[in-house]
């Protein structure tokens, strides 16, 4: 038998990442950060199961063309239906639902962890990536959403992304029905199909274009590669209508409201919106959030179903280290889900929440060339000259460990120089050498990889950096461990 014909090929899932110790490292000092910051409004951390049963998650996802809806699922050895969860906040809705009788009123909450969709990756578009979420349940009106609005920019800001250099743009879904409420369609969909065509189309407006969504929002869209999407089959005032209120954003937030009251219409429904937009933006202007932070935009509208007020996006104002504007879509984003919680006791809990996507922000940073968050530091390493001493080199090291220093011998089979590559793949901070001369002396020596590669910089023949040594000298032995750990705090 042919063994080779049987062996599978080594390739990771599209849109799954493997990810070593720096990604790993920035994931969560990303994560530290943004939760200091809820921590500082007040919100207690919560972890959820990543499984769900499927009924409990319920059918919010706006990728209706997917197999399993948009979701992973499995039944288990009691042939009930489970599913990895698609975000945060439907765990949360079950979680409050079950545990309703033992938790504060309201109930402030912040949690961090991968979640799994079924859709087509793309660029900063995964199938597992990591949420950090902020709600608040059982907190009715436009200040609370105003509150987790503020708490975004502060948390986007702990993260390390200037004023200035993202957008949080507004709306709500109650103004966006005053309008739907207006308007009529041709063909066979019900409202709430041609609600939901309509939506989508709608936040496809950055992709598309107003041309596309025109097209979406009427009889459908034919594609480059040939595909015709069904539009919603709005007449043409309706669809006027609708382009005028996605389109009613202006340079600041007084003025978008001017356009809006023409646009939205007279209706209770409009002056409901109106209001609630006018007491959101009336709240954190008096916090000093004012539109360099937070902008209202009527063409934002999220993606999922169960948003029932507010909604909020975030995208970065970046460029790529060559100049061109960072198009990866959105960061972060949420709203107000008053019906999430009433779909398992039946009775409404109003709530609203952020989330940030934790797995795109840092595809994101890095694709406007910012160093990694958190980079991780490597350990100490020990150098070895002399295989038959390796006795020594792991007591040096274990010398450093009893220090409370990272510190590796390295055991691979290869000479000095490939050694010191090593020690720079991992980002080692220190190098130690003890071969004969500082056995001899009783010293080790001590090169500074950091100091050694700056300084390195200037130097441009070989002779001079083997002769000048740059970032290496001497220690005593008894005490090198001080010395290392000097080494390693100062400032390169």
């Amino acid at each position: 038998m042919n063994m080779s014909s049987t062996r599978p090929e080594a390739r990771a899932p599209r849109g799954f990442q493997d990810r070593l110790g720096p990604a790993i490292a920035a994931e969560a000092e990303l994560i530290h950060r943004a939760s200091q910051a809820y921590e500082r409004w007040g919100f207690q951390r919560l972890d959820t199961s990543a499984f769900e049963f499927t009924d409990s998650l319920g059918k919010f996802l706006p990728d209706k063309d997917r197999p399993n809806e948009g979701v992973f699922s499995l039944q288990d050895d009691d042939e009930q239906w489970m599913s990895l969860r698609y975000d945060l906040t439907a765990p949360l809705a079950r979680y409050v639902a079950e545990n309703r009788q033992g938790l504060p009123k309201p109930f402030r909450r912040w949690q961090a962890g991968p979640v799994w969709r079924n859709e087509k990756p793309g660029p900063g578009r995964f199938r597992q990536f990591t949420q950090c979420d902020a709600d608040s349940v059982g907190v009715p009106g436009p200040a609370a959403d105003a509150e987790i609005i503020m708490l975004a920019c502060d948390a986007l800001e702990a993260i390390g992304v200037a004023r200035g250099e993202y957008s949080l743009r507004i709306n709500t879904r109650r103004a966006l029905n005053a309008v739907l409420s207006q308007v009529s369609s041709s063909g066979s969909q019900s409202e709430e199909e041609r609600n939901g065509t309509i939506l989508r189309a709608i936040d496809k407006l950055d992709r598309l274009g107003t041309e596309g969504v025109t097209a979406l929002l009427g009889e459908g869209r034919l594609d480059e590669s040939g595909d015709f999407t069904k539009g919603a089959g709005l007449d043409a005032a309706s669809i006027e209508r609708v382009m005028a209120f996605v389109s009613a954003g202006q340079s600041d937030n007084d003025a978008t409201v001017m356009a809006l009251e023409k646009a939205i219409g007279n209706t209770d429904m409009g002056l409901e919106a109106l209001s609630e937009i006018k007491a959101i933006t009336a709240v954190m202007e008096r916090c000093g959030f004012g539109g360099d932070r937070a902008t209202l935009d009527p063409s934002i509208v999220r993606g999922l179903d169960y948003y029932t007020g507010p909604v909020f996006e975030a995208e970065l104002n970046m460029t790529t280290p060559d100049g061109k504007p960072l198009n990866i879509g959105s960061v972060g984003g949420g709203g107000r889900y008053d019906d999430l919680v009433a779909r398992f006791t039946g009775e409404s809990v109003p709530a609203t929440g952020f989330s940030i996507g934790v797995s795109r922000l840092i595809t994101a940073l890095e694709a406007a060339g910012r160093p990694l968050l958190g980079q991780a530091m490597g350990p100490v390493l020990v150098l070895v000259f002399d295989r038959d001493a390796m006795g020594d080199y792991f007591e040096l090291a274990q010398r450093l460990r009893n220090a409370g220093i990272a510190a590796e011998v390295y055991l691979g089979g290869s000479g000095l120089k490939a050694q010191m590559k090593y020690a720079d793949r991992r980002n080692c901070p220190v190098a130690i050498m003890f071969g004969g001369d500082e056995k001899e002396k009783g010293i080790v020596s001590i090169k500074d990889l950091r100091v050694g590669k700056k300084k390195a910089q200037a130097i441009k023949d070989n002779e001079t950096w083997r002769e000048e040594r740059p970032g290496q000298f001497e220690a005593p032995l008894d005490t090198f461990e001080k010395i290392v750990a000097e080494t390693i705090a100062a400032e390169v």
